[in-house]
């Protein structure tokens, strides 16, 4: 059994929050890289110039990514042989996201109440997610979610006889009511499986998963790079202004479900994508 002081779990998540409203991951920098050089219209590779200027000077200047900081999101994979010690696993967390989010002058946008609509002032309570694994680490996904690309994700409940070119119609559905709204080029993040909220959750996940890395299941790996495709032939394009590149990624998860149903849930994620993961 290994003990771990939740103060660590605390400074960890508020550095993690901090970095990720600053600095794009490897992988969605690579993507952008690669996105200026393959986008056919002039109008689009300026745009996609200008997202690139302003990720270099954000970094640079230590200035946020985007005005919208986000609601944190937190997925917390726990080893089973792990102690936590020293206070509320769960306080010890909103307690990292409200360091953050003050010390690190990040806009606070969570309201107490969703009809009252009184800002807590600290952007907490964060929504977080557990899961336990084996083994004596704790895997933290601090993943800061901004609300207009949120605002555009669905979840659709499909009959198992609609198959997977019903899945395929939800997700294009999904983007193309998104529009410019979720400022693409966006990510995809796409959950299949499971029940109502299980396949939300899913969703969410796969936009933390490295967007170099297709999914293990080769079926699943071949629909990821085709709805990508398809997504890229809409020319909604960057900024929603026209082109050839409308997302970077899309990364599908899947789960077992219930004989009698197919639900998909898509959860789109601006071009910035912000997260950050830590092992301890």
């Amino acid at each position: 059994m290994r003990s771990i002081d939740v103060n660590i779990i605390t400074d960890n998540i508020k550095e993690m929050c901090i970095e990720a409203n600053h600095v794009l991951t490897e992988d969605m920098k690579c993507a952008l890289d690669k996105a200026v050089k393959s986008e056919k219209t002039d109008l689009g590779k300026q745009i996609l110039g200008q997202l690139e200027e302003n990720l270099t000077i954000a970094k640079e200047d230590m200035i946020p990514i985007c005005q919208d900081t986000g609601m944190a999101v937190v997925f917390m994979e726990i080893g089973q042989d792990v102690h936590f010690e020293g206070g509320s696993l769960e306080d010890a967390i909103n307690e990292g996201v409200r360091r953050g989010y003050t010390e690190g002058y990040l806009r606070k946008s969570v309201v107490g109440d969703p009809i009252e609509r009184v800002n807590t002032k600290d952007n907490t309570p964060a929504v977080i997610h557990y899961e336990f694994v084996t083994g004596d680490k704790v895997k933290i996904t601090v993943a800061p979610k901004g609300f207009g690309s949120e605002n555009m994700s669905r979840v659709f409940m499909l009959k198992p006889a609609d198959g997977i070119e019903g899945v395929k119609n939800a997700i294009l559905t999904a983007v193309k009511d998104a529009g410019p709204n979720a400022c693409p080029p966006m990510v995809v993040g796409v959950g299949i499986g499971g029940t109502f909220e299980k396949c939300a959750i899913l969703a969410k996940k796969a936009l933390t998963r490295d967007i170099s890395a297709g999914s293990d299941i080769p079926y699943v790996r071949e629909l990821e790079k085709e709805m990508l495709e398809k997504i890229n032939g809409t020319g909604i394009g960057p900024g929603g202004l026209g082109g050839s590149t409308t997302a970077l990624a899309v990364n599908i998860n899947t789960y077992p479900t219930h004989i009698a149903g197919l639900p998909v849930a898509v959860n789109i994620c601006c071009h910035v994508n912000r997260h950050s993961v830590r092992v301890i």
